[in-house]
C-alpha cells in the first residue's frame, strides 16, 4: 500500500513519510533532499535567505516530504499545493502535528491565481517530461509569489530546460541520479 520515506534532519529527523507503491508519485531522492536543503541553509546567506522563519510554497507537492523537510529544518510556514486533496499528503501533515503551520491548496501549480502574500522559498517537483516546470516557474513570477530574496529551485529531469523569466536568473544547476536541482534568484 504504501513505501517508506525519512526526513532527512532537523526535528523530525527520521520520521517516517507515507507514499504510495509504485511509479505514480516520484518524490524527490534523499540524497538530492539533503543536498538541496544543506545548500539551502549554508548557501545563501549572502543572497540574503533564511530557512529559519521562511514562508515556503511547495509546488507539485504529492507527499508533501520537501515542504515537510523545510518545515523540519525551521521553516515558519508551508503552503502545499497538489491538483487534488490528496490523503497521503494530509496523513503526512498530521502525523508530523504540523496542521498549524501548513496549508494545503488544491490548484494546479502550473496556472496559480495571484499570491497573497510571497514566500521566500518556492520548491517545486513537477512530474518529468510534462513541461510543468517552466508554466510553473513562469506563474510564480507572473503571480507575485516570491519575495525579493527569495529562491526558487526546480527538480526536473535530466536533459529537461529552464528559460528563467524576466527578474530571474538560474545561480546553479546541480545533477542526482535521474533528476537534476535548478536553483534561480533574482539577480545582484
Amino acid at each position: 500500500m504504501t513505501g517508506k520515506l525519512r526526513i532527512s534532519a532537523g526535528v523530525f529527523k527520521n520520521r517516517g513519510l507515507k507514499v504510495p507503491e509504485g511509479d505514480a508519485v516520484r518524490p524527490t531522492a534523499e540524497r538530492a533532499r539533503q543536498a538541496l536543503f544543506n545548500r539551502l541553509e549554508h548557501g545563501f546567506h549572502d543572497y540574503g535567505f533564511r530557512m529559519r522563519g521562511a514562508r515556503v510554497a511547495d509546488l507539485f507537492a504529492g507527499t508533501g516530504a520537501l515542504g515537510l523537510e523545510a518545515l523540519s529544518r525551521g521553516a515558519a510556514h508551508v503552503t502545499f499545493v497538489e491538483t487534488s486533496g490528496k490523503t497521503l499528503l494530509r496523513d503526512n501533515i498530521a502525523a508530523l502535528g504540523v496542521e498549524d503551520k501548513t496549508t494545503v491548496l488544491t490548484l494546479d501549480a502550473a496556472a496559480l491565481p495571484a499570491a497573497a502574500q510571497p514566500y521566500d522559498l518556492i520548491l517545486m517537483d513537477a512530474p518529468y517530461g510534462e513541461e510543468l516546470t517552466q508554466r510553473a516557474i513562469d506563474a510564480v513570477a507572473a503571480k507575485g509569489w516570491l519575495t525579493a530574496q527569495g529562491l526558487i529551485v526546480a527538480e526536473t529531469a535530466k536533459g529537461e530546460n529552464i528559460t528563467p523569466p524576466a527578474g530571474l536568473e538560474i545561480e546553479d544547476v546541480r545533477a542526482y541520479g535521474r533528476g537534476v536541482l535548478s536553483y534561480l534568484i533574482r539577480p545582484t
